[in-house]
């Protein structure tokens, strides 16, 4: 018997040939298409918050009390110093930053990841969407006229003096950009500027999580009234 002609051997050659390649593409083609290639499946932007979410964290906490009220955690002192420097103009004293602090530990708050420049405390094009975010949070009917505290905080790079400096315009630049585009009342918006002093990452001091705005809700809408 006679075997195949190398003709016939070179014609099931190409044609599997021809299939190997359009095998090929179109598995490529579908690798592509899973890749991401669709919208739908691109991840949001990495720290970026709702209004919904800042919302959410700015709640008040309340406690119950023996008598089986509830009450807020902010004691008489604490609302006493609130009051006392909403609306100032100049930076905080170093022990009003630290009292800030202490009240800031025990009350709602939220880290918000606001986009700066290197060396500058200007609002960037890539901040602007986060800040919406959280002017119109601070505008809902769950959070408007709730006084809050902007605190200010950098990364571990430069010295203490630069970064404090630097913490406090960037505080002041969100506050100035809440006053403006969302017309919120000066005095319901404290600024305070920590620098370095509250690393959010201490394991990684460099890390961009730890150059924030720390929203806190410092005394709620019925007692900020009482002013």
């Amino acid at each position: 018997m006679m075997g195949p002609s190398q003709h016939s051997i070179d014609k099931e050659m190409k044609m599997m040939s021809r299939r190997t390649f359009w095998g090929s593409s179109l598995a490529l083609a579908l690798l592509a298409g899973g890749l991401g290639l669709s919208p739908v499946l691109q991840p949001a932007v990495a720290g970026e918050l709702s209004a919904q979410q800042i919302i959410d964290g700015l709640k008040p906490v309340r406690t119950r009390s023996l008598s089986g009220s509830t009450r807020s955690s902010l004691s008489e002192t604490d609302t006493a110093f609130i009051q006392r420097v909403r609306g100032q103009n100049r930076s905080l004293s170093l022990g009003d930053r630290q009292q800030m602090a202490e009240i800031a530990a025990k009350r709602p708050k939220i880290d918000v990841e606001i986009n700066f420049d290197f060396n500058s405390a200007d609002v960037t094009p890539r901040a602007e969407p986060q800040l919406n975010s959280l002017g119109k949070a601070l505008t809902s009917p769950e959070l408007n006229g709730t006084v809050v505290m902007l605190g200010g905080h950098t990364d571990a790079k430069g010295s203490d003096d630069y970064n404090q400096k630097l913490s406090e315009r960037r505080a002041e630049t969100v506050k100035r950009f809440l006053v403006a585009h969302y017309k919120l009342s000066p005095d319901l918006l404290l600024t305070s500027g920590y620098g370095k002093s509250g690393l959010k990452n201490p394991a990684d001091p460099y890390a961009a999580e730890n150059r924030r705005v720390e929203i806190v809700n410092v005394i709620e809408k019925d007692q900020a009234s009482a002013k």
